[in-house]
């Protein structure tokens, strides 16, 4: 068993398969509607929140870039739009998800600048010292083992270059948080059943966000994994987070 609860949660916890087959599993079953689903299920603001995160990169700038479960591309395609770096790296262990993000990177005309591969963050298949900035957007919930995945990529990083992770996060505001459990109990499980025909996914969601150890707690893990100047930005009343840091 992992040091962190959340490593423990899994799509299905009948199924005797890994938390890492299972979530490519899971993945590759909803990748065709994965899209529209993240639009409708947070109004857009999911586009915003990638926008923000990406802002942390500004200021240096960066060669190669690595997004580590880069699912349909999304972040990689902003990414190139607003800080452009000279290649970009996607890896996922989903085939079926990156499956259409290499449609979208095709029809953007962009198969020179970005490459998507299939890859596990508990062993990334690059050197040490690859690149010189990475992202994990709504990623590192599905993590077989955190900690070992952030020390990975720490080891493919060239020093002081900087991590930025998006990931949700429970509600600050004590008013907000009933409102909050509702959507993500009820509305999010039903409503990814309706489009998706898999409620599971979207009931892992919700279990994986509850147990996520979020602020100062993966803070401290980043610590742990090798990154300094490690900080946290709020968004949207505290139900998602950018953390940052340096290698």
């Amino acid at each position: 068993m992992s040091q962190y609860a959340h490593d423990n949660i899994v799509p299905d916890s009948n199924s005797q398969a890994s938390k890492k087959e299972q979530v490519a599993s899971m993945f590759d079953a909803i990748a065709k509607k994965y899209d529209f689903l993240n639009r409708f299920l947070s109004l857009g603001i999911d586009q915003i929140w990638r926008k923000k995160a990406i802002a942390n990169f500004k200021g240096a700038p960066i060669h190669h870039l690595l997004d580590v479960a880069t699912g349909t591309a999304d972040m990689a395609l902003m990414a190139h739009k607003q800080i452009k770096p000279k290649q970009i790296t996607g890896m996922d262990i989903s085939e079926g998800m990156m499956q259409y993000g290499r449609i979208k990177i095709a029809q953007k005309g962009l198969n020179d600048f970005i490459q998507l591969k299939q890859g596990d963050s508990t062993e990334i298949p690059f050197a040490e010292n690859t690149f010189d900035g990475a992202m994990v957007a709504f990623g590192v919930r599905n993590f077989a083992d955190l900690e070992k995945g952030l020390t990975e990529i720490n080891r493919v990083l060239t020093p002081g270059s900087k991590i930025v992770i998006l990931e949700f996060s429970q509600p600050s505001q004590f008013w907000f948080k009933p409102i909050y459990q509702l959507y993500m109990n009820w509305i999010t499980p039903n409503i990814g059943k309706i489009f998706s025909g898999n409620k599971a996914a979207y009931s892992y969601l919700n279990e994986s966000v509850a147990a996520f150890p979020e602020g100062k707690a993966f803070l401290s893990i980043l610590e742990k994994a090798g990154f300094k100047n490690i900080y946290q930005q709020k968004l949207s009343l505290g139900i998602c987070s950018i953390y940052c840091g340096n290698k």
